[in-house]
């Protein structure tokens, strides 16, 4: 699996820079490495954030030229990276009380003139990385200031719910860096939900591109129309869910959905997009209900469960966007399934007796098992489980963990399933 996540859309590069898709892949080789070897590519402590110049070599980080507190050098790439990603955390401190990407205060690691005429931006695990572009397509990647809270995003999001990058959970990826890149953009131009443009990536195409920017949360399949692009094929709604093996699973084209989400939100709140919407987001991505597998209906039970006396409003924006159900895990994409309610439900057969045993557990009832099974739901992988047959003579069990469901052998049960049953069926 790709482990890189990209600004730009892999469908992109192969139209226009197919170079810089060997070049990532030649980057991920390295940092596998350098991670097997226990070796990082991060200077250690002392400032928030260094600024290094790769001098267009992909050697990284290159050599450091501005850091937290220095002036500015001259250099637009390595002064728009500074502004950028200075910006980017104060919005994480002042907004949301969270330090650096980590919560812990971590320094941050940039590098810009990276490669020659990269037509990208990425986090690899390790650090912030952007191209100058080809200057034909694709201008500096660091322009945008948006492009630089996206990319600290997703480092964020890889400290917290660690949504896998595949499938509707890598579209959630996508879509939660979108969504603080917009905010971190308002926020500087203080403007209100209303007023913004809802544009992602705006002033990184050359002039000659047909092109608004590279994607519009508000209208998504309609950022560019371009004769070398073609058109943008992001999608607005669950009823268009793209199926691919493509970009992850189509990551970023289905992004698109849980977009839309946000930016009806953020208008029903009113305000501003970092203080009300954005909050609801941010709660929702570290507060423990969203998962690595966790897909759309999860994700928006999750920000309905965080948006207290905004949770109809909330409700009504993943509904337009045909988004409902409960949470949910979804390890191959695809809505969700079940009834819509927090239940979970064992269903225990065979064994020597062949006896039936069942169990049911309303999580939002008054049961005095319901908070230790609700945590146990929170970390458990159904899509984790090693396959395999039944063992003779031993039981399987069926699961329903709040429309997330599994028939698991007994010899595959975890140490957190095992309790989980256990509560459930001493009901």
């Amino acid at each position: 699996m790709d482990d890189v996540c990209r600004f730009v859309p892999p469908y992109l590069l192969e139209r226009i820079a197919p170079g810089s898709i060997v070049v990532d892949r030649m980057h991920r080789g390295r940092r596998s490495a350098l991670l097997l070897e226990g070796r990082s590519v991060v200077a250690p402590g002392g400032a928030a954030w260094t600024v290094h110049d790769a001098g267009h070599d992909t050697a990284l980080p290159g050599r450091a030229v501005r850091a937290a507190g220095q002036p500015a050098t001259g250099d637009a790439a390595v002064d728009e990276a500074a502004d950028g990603i200075a910006a980017a955390l104060a919005l994480y401190a002042e907004v949301y009380g969270r330090s650096s990407y980590d919560g812990r205060g971590a320094p941050v690691t940039l590098s810009v003139h990276y490669g020659q005429d990269y037509d990208n931006a990425f986090w690899n695990g390790l650090q912030l990385v952007f191209g100058d572009g080809d200057g034909t397509v694709f201008e500096r990647f660091t322009r945008p200031v948006d492009v630089l809270g996206h990319e600290l995003t997703h480092a964020v999001t890889e400290h917290t719910a660690g949504l896998r990058y595949q499938d509707q959970p890598g579209a959630l990826n996508e879509s939660v860096s979108d969504v603080f890149a917009s905010c971190l953009k308002q926020r500087l131009l203080g403007q209100s939900p209303a007023e913004a443009d809802w544009l992602i990536g705006e002033g990184i195409f050359a002039p000659s591109v047909r092109a608004r920017a590279l994607r519009d949360m508000a209208a998504p399949g309609t950022a560019y129309d371009d004769p070398r692009l073609g058109k943008d094929p992001q999608v607005g709604h669950l009823d268009d869910y793209v199926e691919t093996g493509d970009d992850n699973g189509g990551v970023h084209i289905n992004s698109g959905i849980p977009n839309r989400a946000f930016q009806l939100a953020a208008v029903a709140l009113g305000g501003t997009s970092w203080e009300g919407a954005g909050r609801v987001w941010y709660a929702a991505l570290t507060g423990g209900a969203v998962t690595a597998d966790t897909d759309f209906a999860g994700f928006a039970a999750a920000t309905v469960d965080a948006a207290g006396e905004h949770a109809d409003a909330v409700r009504r924006a993943w509904a337009t966007v045909g988004v409902t159900g409960s949470s949910g895990t979804a390890g191959a994409g695809g809505a969700a399934t079940g009834s819509g309610s927090r239940r979970v439900s064992v269903q225990r057969t065979g064994g020597f007796a062949g006896l039936r045993t069942s169990g049911e557990l309303d999580l939002d009832g008054a049961d005095p098992r319901a908070p230790e099974v609700a945590a146990l739901v929170d970390r458990v992988d159904l899509a984790a489980l090693p396959g395999g047959d039944p063992q003779p003579d031993r039981y399987v069990y069926d699961l329903d963990l709040c429309g997330d469901c599994a028939r698991v052998p007994e010899q595959h049960l975890t140490p957190d399933l095992a309790r989980l049953v256990e509560l459930v069926l001493a009901g």
